[in-house]
């Protein structure tokens, strides 16, 4: 098993796609219509956790936020808007640029950076709240990517792990529907080998030290065309961690 994280064929995949980070009609329509879902389902737990008042204009302000395969920095945004001090990183340095640019025309401030998991837990850093989104299916050495992830969680801070079911279900919703049938993703984005299930998920969070403390599946909604928070885990589903003081 290799000694990084860096799937060098999936970062190429997604630098190819990395202009059209903040087309809501383009090749990332399907990640802007999740976000919404995503978004209130992290605000509401950093609410919880941090004990912050959900009326505010800034309500997470003092907090730090890293964004681990952050992309474009779609998640990074509104987070930022909402007051935290955020961090992206991305082992695709298009992305970086990408992401940096479209801050910079914004006018929010991000520490944007080309870096991984494992480099940034060697360095000692830590956060309030991880972001694993979407990325734990396109990495190498998934055990040293989810220790290194969890690392970097401040004692009392929380981790986000969102990703794909290793289902039928999943194959035939993720693979054939949404990439070959669709077209809402290119053809091979995903490899229906790399899912994981929530279980395997779980197993990895309690070794490294981290608690599960929520879970929630992620469903599609044709005919309001939105994704939605379900009991149904299994295609798409989120799993909520904390690191006990």
């Amino acid at each position: 098993m290799t000694q990084t994280t860096i799937n060098d064929a999936e970062i190429a995949k997604f630098t190819a796609m990395a202009e059209e980070w903040w087309d809501p009609k383009g090749k990332f329509k399907p990640l802007h219509k999740f976000s919404p879902v995503r978004l209130a389902y992290i605000r509401d737990h950093l609410l919880t956790r941090f004990g912050r008042d959900g009326g505010a204009m800034r309500p997470f302000e003092g907090l730090t936020i890293l964004d681990v395969g952050c992309g474009g920095g779609l998640l990074c945004e509104p987070l930022a808007r909402l007051g935290a001090t955020v961090t992206g990183i991305d082992a695709a340095e298009r992305n970086i640029t990408i992401a940096r640019l479209h801050a910079e025309q914004s006018g929010l401030d991000i520490d944007y950076q080309t870096t991984t998991s494992e480099a940034l837990a060697a360095k000692g850093k830590k956060y309030d709240m991880v972001l694993n989104m979407e990325v734990v299916e396109h990495v190498d050495n998934v055990p040293l990517y989810m220790k290194s992830c969890a690392d970097l969680v401040k004692p009392g801070g929380l981790m986000l792990t969102a990703t794909l079911n290793r289902t039928a279900r999943a194959y035939a919703l993720a693979i054939i529907g949404a990439e070959r049938v669709l077209r809402w993703l290119p053809v091979g984005t995903h490899d229906w080998n790399k899912f994981l299930t929530p279980d395997e998920i779980k197993a990895l969070l309690t070794r490294n030290g981290l608690k599960v403390t929520g879970e929630t599946g992620v469903v599609y909604h044709p005919l309001a065309d939105e994704w939605r928070a379900s009991r149904d885990m299994g295609v798409n589903y989120m799993i909520m961690a904390e690191r006990p003081l």
